[in-house]
């Protein structure tokens, strides 16, 4: 029992997001970039909007937190970048698609911004979820 605890615990460990691979400049094009197209919505602290788990009258919810206290670390990279590119579809959703204005790079850098406001456990988790899905078939 001990055993599969610890092997369980390798993958979140074991590919931990190390932001030190990441270049600074990234960081920095990311943040303009978030400021840019996506602080008017979520929030320039990345805080979402207020009262963001309660739906409008027409059943969409406002824009979430991106930080740790947010649902964002909870999907894989590929769904983030989908979302950011293509826009939601979901009817709880009001998230716009941003691919006629961002390059799939810019969407990457947005992404690896909004990262760096979470905290170790929700990093290794998206990165934990981020690897099952690229091993997918």
């Amino acid at each position: 029992m001990v055993v599969a605890a610890v092997l369980a615990a390798v993958p979140i460990t074991g590919c931990a997001s190390d932001t030190a691979k990441v270049p600074e400049a990234v960081f920095e094009r990311g943040g303009e970039l978030y400021r840019a197209s996506c602080a008017s919505c979520h929030g320039a602290d990345l805080n979402g909007a207020p009262d963001w788990r309660t739906p409008n009258e027409d059943g969409s919810y406002p824009p979430p937190p991106h930080d740790s206290s947010g649902h964002t670390w909870h999907h894989p990279n590929r769904v983030l970048v989908e979302i950011i590119r293509d826009g939601s579809d979901l009817p709880q959703s009001g998230m716009p698609a941003f691919g006629a204005q961002l390059t799939d790079e810019d969407i990457e850098a947005i992404i690896e911004f909004i990262k760096t406001s979470w905290g170790p456990q929700e990093r290794a988790y998206q990165n934990q979820v981020t690897g099952q899905d690229q091993a997918r078939p």
